[in-house]
């Protein structure tokens, strides 16, 4: 058994993930630096550093899910802390402009196929990776699941005329966070008996590819809540959704 806690990061090659990775690497967890490209992820580990591990892992994949954990088992009998990053805004290309991007998913002309793609990684991914991670998380002494989400999920905030945000009318990438929130709160529901939290975190506009670095915020700044919630203490919440600032509404 492993004498150090272990996290796996979703999609943490790049971006928010990557520095997620490193923040708890810093903090004494080894890490497992989910990617699906195995060569990218591997770069991504050297830059975390001696507790980064590379793991193959493309969550849309069933194949690729069994054999993470097949790792996990042999190489580290344990996983304390699932961290769902893995997430994308669109199948387009990287030759779109944001304004592009936004136009493209609109509800009235959105490409149904881009919507499933958008679903299959960020709500139905996290479902299966998480499913296939728990009897881990179970067995550890305090489990610690982070649902990488977005402010822009919140019907409330979507519903506020005041929200500078709201303008936003994506059908793929803003519904998929929505339904992430829900699938938070169902398995913070069910797991309430046991020891494992699950929490939603907002990392706020972060400048990454996924916007094409028109956000406003640092990586550095991004990773902070993830990290927290994925390191809380036993009288931390579950279920909840927050940012940097505090919680979020639904």
């Amino acid at each position: 058994m492993h004498d150090k806690l272990v996290a796996l990061v979703t999609g943490a090659n790049k971006g928010i993930g990557l520095q997620i990775a490193k923040d708890l690497a810093a903090r004494g967890c080894t890490v497992l630096v989910g990617s699906r490209d195995l060569h990218r992820g591997e770069m991504a580990a050297r830059a975390v550093g001696a507790q980064g591990r590379a793991l193959q892992l493309d969550v849309t994949s069933r194949t690729s899910i069994a054999a993470a954990v097949e790792r996990i088992r042999k190489e580290f009998g344990r996983l304390d802390v699932l961290v769902n990053n893995a997430a994308i805004a669109n199948t387009a290309g990287p030759d779109l402009s944001f304004e592009e991007l936004l136009e493209a998913g609109r509800p009235s002309v959105v490409d149904l196929d881009d919507v499933r793609a958008v679903f299959e990684t960020n709500v139905f991914g996290v479902i299966a990776v998480t499913q296939a991670m728990l009897p881990f998380l179970r067995e550890a002494p305090a489990g610690r699941i982070v649902n990488v989400s977005s402010e822009v999920g919140s019907l409330t905030k979507q519903t506020d005329p005041t929200n500078p945000h709201r303008s936003i009318t994506s059908a793929s990438y803003v519904p998929s966070k929505t339904a992430l929130n829900a699938i938070t709160v169902a398995f913070a529901k069910e797991l309430e008996p046991t020891r494992i939290k699950v929490n939603a975190a907002c990392p706020g506009f972060t400048a990454t590819d996924l916007n094409r670095f028109r956000g406003v915020r640092s990586v550095e700044q991004g990773a902070r809540e993830p990290v927290r919630l994925a390191l809380l203490e036993a009288n931390g919440p579950t279920g909840s959704f927050s940012n940097e600032e505090g919680p979020l509404p639904w």
